[in-house]
This record gives structure tokens, sequence and C-alpha cells, in this order.
């Protein structure tokens, strides 16, 4: 009996968790000193599961910051399954951007969280690049994109990403800046 009571309770204290960092990204994404108090209840839990869960504010943020980009890096293969190989990589380049804008946001407040500037940069890099390798590699493959393009490649083509303003109207610059990295990757493709 005791056995089959504590399977359900892992998966709710999972859901607590996932509807925390869902809440906590939107929040702080709007307003980077949101109080915990203000995060706990939205998110429906009560402060002990929630200070269970993030003991201090530094945790909270750095567990948003692990848990997007985790969503964006995941996204990948999903995407992969579904498209073809060039227009994944095509839609996951906005997912990436979409992150990072929203980031600009948390970015103040990973900052404080972070006072250690170097602790951040390590975190989002590994799913991100492993995202990207995946996706570079399923292209090579089918063709679809010019041989030989590593992973800092990519990055560095797309860096003038993190130029734009994120309080502008963003989303039709970022757009047209992916179009042009896209093509510029299709360009001496050997499937053309």
């Amino acid at each position: 009996m005791g056995h089959h009571k504590d399977i359900p309770l892992r998966s709710d204290a999972q859901r607590n968790r996932e509807r925390i960092l869902e809440v906590a990204l939107t929040e702080l994404t709007e307003a980077c000193d949101t109080p915990l108090s203000v995060i706990a209840k939205k998110a429906g839990v009560g402060q002990g599961t929630f200070y269970r869960n993030f003991p201090h504010r530094e945790a909270l943020i750095l567990e948003v910051y692990r848990y997007e980009v985790q969503q964006v890096a995941d996204c990948a293969a999903q995407l992969l399954c579904t498209r073809a190989p060039d227009q994944a990589l095509r839609e996951w380049m906005s997912r990436l951007a979409q992150y990072g804008m929203a980031k600009a946001g948390l970015a103040d407040a990973i900052r404080k969280a972070t006072s250690a500037q170097g602790s951040l940069a390590g975190i989002g890099h590994g799913p991100v690049t492993e995202a990207v390798t995946l996706l570079l590699q399923a292209n090579e493959k089918a063709g679809t994109i010019r041989p030989g393009v590593t992973p800092d490649d990519f990055f560095l083509a797309i860096a003038g990403l993190w130029q734009i303003d994120p309080h502008s109207d963003w989303q039709a610059r970022a757009e047209w800046l992916m179009d042009l990295v896209m093509d510029g990757l299709r360009a001496g493709a050997p499937g053309r």
C-alpha cells in the first residue's frame, strides 16, 4: 500500500517544482526583484514547499535559467523528429532568440545572483552546444547546409542577435538576421 502512495507524490513534487519555475520565469522576466512570496502564491504552493525547493533567491534564479536553457536544448531533438533538418535548425534559432530576449529581463536578476560573473556561462553552454551539434550534424548528413560548419561557427554567425535591444521591436530584426544566417548556411549545400 505505502509503496503505491509514494509514486504520485514524487510526480506532484516534480509538478510543483516545474510550476514554480514557469511562474518564476514569467515574473522575473518582467521584474527582476519580484518577491519570492508572490512567485510562491502565483504558483499555488505554500511557503514551506517553495523554500524546500528553493532555499534562497539565488537558487531559484539559477534554476530558472538552467530550466529554460534545458527546454531550449530539448526542443532541438523534438524539432528534428517532425521537420526537415534545415527547417528544424531555423525554427530552433527562433526559439534561441526568444529565450535570449526573454533572458534580458532575467539578466539583471542573474547578475545580482551570481556576483561571480564567471559561474553563469558554464551553465548554459553545455546543453545549447549539444543541441546545435545535433542540428548541424543532421543538416550535414542530409546535405541541407554547407559541410564543415562547427557549433563555434554557428554561435559566431548569430552573435549579432545578442546586440539587438530586447526592449525594442526585436522580433522582426531577429528573424531577418536569422534568415540571413540560414541563407548563408544553405549556400554551397551539396543537396541543393
